[in-house]
């Protein structure tokens, strides 16, 4: 006989290993050594996903709601009927079936979620993909929302990405009712455009963000009851009519709560428990209590709830109903108001009869349905914690952490059931120890990630990350960090999953881990490929490839990628670039494309030669990161303003009256001395002899010679200004004569040093020159020579 024994520890279980398609990439989760990646391979695409039948959607939408637990007889017909709200059914019917998308705004316990089941049974044909519940409690985002509507409406095992998501949802066309709406603004618009053949209901409290106006949502405000609707309600859930005291109570009470109906089923629930405790009490009154019993020998009437009792009935309900039901109520209080399955609660409470404390619970009123699970009801849980339930919550935190690590690890549970209890795991990670942490952040990681449920499993990722950090646990560490990594990338976050990857394979580096180190390398690969995939076309700075240097002018050399007519200009503004220095472009846009054409940018260092070596080095030149200090550069000096026309003409004249006065002078002292040959030149102190210069050609014998002082002035003239006259060493001013009127055969004893006039006479042919030297010329122009001047002049 085969003792076999059947492992009962989770790590000795087979792992369950699961495989499915992620977008463009093929996932494999693997809760023993971390998930692989990669890519899909061609011709494994199943193709268009098909839509669900009415039966297979009938069918999900049933196993998408709370579990009915056992009720007392009549409390679940009369806590949830619709009562005053048909008006309000019949407008928001009238509105989704004209296709309008409507917002249903009412406080916590106006019954919200009861008037949506009464919606939702009269909208059945309205939509060719009928009706689609879901909720939204807890999503910020308007992804997963998406996610959840793809999956309620195709029949597909994968998980879509994010462009075939949208194109997916646009096709859909069903009237939905997201129920607990936690979003607004932006990220409700991003929902109703992705979805624009869809009209919604949406149910949200009046502290939700408001959508944005250019929404075009209809607006339906649900207030409290009427009198009369409150005291309904109040009858259907007591089972009688009300007496002339509870009449009173129950107005009393409608005006304190505002007519919420929750309220009156809390009151019903209050009712009932009176009713049956004052019936005790009159069956046993002629009854001696027996030795076991523990009923007291004095059982009291039970009198009328206070008010105040009536407006906050949490403690007051919870004291009447059984142990198990309060046991349960702690658990909830410790996990933030989630209340596990009604499965758990055996194991969690300690008691085989503890399944039965939920339809307890919610016959009281203390519990309400969120999506597929019940929570505490609006206000039960702070008056609860008022009450003491909490002071155990650390503890029962733990518990439930422990159970729930046994639970999700088990071979047994499918990642649908584990994804339904999502939000009761999340709330035992939350407070349980880091050691009960990291146990139930491991076994629950792989089954969310499996049902696909990625929001939590990014959450429980996180959550075990910052536990195993400060258990000390580096081989958990790295685990959660590679999920994080392959998370990131399947979703399009390169950064965030080069960012995880990185660190889990530093730390599986550290623990030498190979085949982990191998598994987070390839999936380090695929990022790589990624980015390298999603690089742009056009750079924001393009450069021309480079040509051979053949001989070929610049602007031949720098054509290239570029067009032909941004060659030339970039050959004329950089020719360092032009010679075909510059590295070549990153990638060529497409032939058919229209190429715009760029100039790069140059700095003053390119343009004096330093040209960058690589591309990296023409980007840091282009647009530095970093900040430069700056360059000094020499200002050119500026160029001489031209002179206006009407001054220039001005200075010509001014320098060509004086060039004449200084010829006129050079040729008066040439004649004078050339008249009179025999004559002995006069000496003096101070004064000395100018020689003779020889004749010009071409004039008679008598002319004087050219001086070099009148070609001095003939080239000043041609340069465009006066030039001043040179002096002999040994003359002075002060030995200068003045040429006299008559010719005078002695020489003269002292020379004269009256200076010339300014507009000396010119003296007659038969004058005897002196040895004076040229006179200084002045800026006065003077009046031409007569016409007895010598040719030649």
């Amino acid at each position: 006989m085969d003792h076999t024994q059947v492992p009962t520890d989770p790590a000795e279980q087979p792992a369950r290993v699961v495989t499915l398609t992620a977008g463009d990439f093929t996932l494999t989760v693997n809760p023993v050594d971390g998930s692989e990646i990669e890519p899909l391979r061609p011709g494994a695409t199943a193709g268009r996903p098909a839509k669900r039948a009415s039966a297979d959607r009938g069918a999900r939408e049933a196993a998408a709601r709370p579990p009915v637990p056992p009720l007392p007889v009549g409390a679940a017909a009369s806590g949830r009927l619709p009562l005053g709200r048909d008006e309000e059914r019949e407008r928001l019917v009238r509105l989704l079936a004209r296709g309008r998308s409507v917002r249903l705004t009412g406080p916590a316990g106006s019954g919200r979620t009861t008037l949506l089941d009464a919606v939702a049974a009269e909208c059945g044909n309205l939509a060719p993909d009928g009706v689609v519940r879901l909720s939204a409690y807890g999503h910020q985002q308007p992804g997963e929302v998406l996610h959840a509507l793809y999956a309620a409406v195709h029949d597909t095992a994968g998980r879509p990405d994010r462009a075939e998501l949208l194109a997916r949802v646009r096709e859909i066309g069903a009237i939905v009712l997201l129920d607990d709406l936690d979003m607004g603004g932006p990220a409700l618009d991003e929902l109703l455009r992705a979805t624009p053949e869809c009209a919604y209901l949406l149910a949200a409290t009046p502290d939700t963000r408001a959508p944005s106006d250019d929404s075009h949502l209809e607006e339906v405000f649900l207030g409290g009851l009427a009198r009369a609707d409150c005291a309904a309600l109040l009858e259907a859930g007591v089972g009688r009519a009300l007496t002339d005291a509870e009449t009173a109570w129950a107005e009393d009470l409608r005006f304190a709560s505002e007519g919420l109906p929750l309220r009156f089923v809390q009151a019903a629930a209050l009712l009932r428990q009176r009713d049956e405790l004052n019936r005790r009490t009159d069956e046993d009154e002629d009854e001696e209590p027996g030795v076991f019993e523990e009923r007291p020998r004095d059982a009291a009437f039970v009198p009328l709830p206070t008010l105040a009792e009536g407006a906050a009935p949490a403690e007051l309900l919870a004291s009447r109903v059984s142990e198990s039901a309060r046991a349960a109520l702690r658990i909830a209080c410790a996990l933030g108001g989630e209340l596990p399955h009604h499965a758990h609660l055996p194991a969690l409470v300690g008691d085989t009869h503890a399944d039965t404390a939920v339809g307890e619970l919610l016959d009281c009123g203390l519990l309400t349905p969120v999506g597929t699970r019940y929570r505490l009801a609006a206000g039960v849980a702070r008056q609860l914690d008022e009450a003491g339930y909490g002071d155990t919550a650390a503890e029962e935190a733990r518990t439930a952490a422990r159970h729930y690590a046994w639970w999700t690890g088990h071979t047994s549970v499918t990642p649908g059931r584990v994804a339904a209890e999502a939000d009761a795991v999340l709330a035992a990670l939350a407070g349980a120890d880091v050691v009960a942490a990291v146990l139930l952040a491991r076994t629950a990681a792989p089954a969310f990630a499996a049902s696909l449920h990625w929001e939590a499993w990014e959450r429980v990722l996180r959550s075990g990350a910052e536990a195993a950090r400060k258990a000390g646990e580096v081989a958990e560490q790295a685990y959660f960090h590679h999920e994080l990594g392959v998370l990131a990338l399947c979703e399009g976050r390169l950064d965030r999953a080069r960012a995880e990857l990185e660190a889990s394979i530093g730390l599986k580096g550290a623990l030498a881990d190979k085949r982990g180190t191998v598994a987070g390398r390839r999936a380090l690969a695929l990022v790589a490929d990624r980015e390298a995939a999603g690089v742009e076309v056009s750079p924001p700075l393009r450069l021309e490839p480079p040509v051979a240097a053949s001989g070929g002018s610049a602007a031949s050399a720098a054509s290239g990628a570029s067009s032909a007519s941004s060659a030339p200009v970039a050959a004329k503004q950089s020719p360092a670039l032009a010679a075909g220095s510059a590295p070549a472009p990153i990638a060529a846009a497409p032939a058919s494309e229209a190429v715009t054409t760029v100039v790069p940018v140059v700095s003053p260092a390119t343009a004096r030669g330093a040209v960058p070596a690589t591309l990296a080095e023409v980007f840091e030149d282009a647009f530095p990161l970093t900040p430069k200090p700056p360059r000094v550069e020499r200002t050119p000096e500026p160029e001489p303003r031209p002179v206006p026309r009407g001054r220039r003409k001005t200075v010509l004249l001014a320098g060509a009256g004086a060039v004449t006065v200084a010829v006129l002078g050079t040729v008066v002292a040439l004649a004078m001395g050339s008249s009179d040959p025999s004559t002995p030149p006069a000496s003096g102190p101070g004064m000395s002899t100018t020689p003779t210069p020889p004749a010009v050609p071409g004039t008679s014998g008598n002319d004087p010679a050219p001086d070099p002082g009148a070609s001095a002035s003939a080239s000043a003239a041609e340069s465009g200004g006066p030039e001043e006259p040179s002096l002999t060493p040994s003359a002075t001013p002060s030995s200068r004569t003045t040429p006299s009127r008559k010719p005078s055969s002695k020489p003269p004893t002292k020379p004269s040093s009256t200076p010339p006039t300014q507009d000396p006479t010119p003296p007659t042919p038969t004058e005897t020159p002196t040895t004076t030297p040229p006179p200084t010329p002045t800026a006065t122009p003077t009046e031409p020579p007569p016409a007895n001047t010598p040719p030649g002049t």
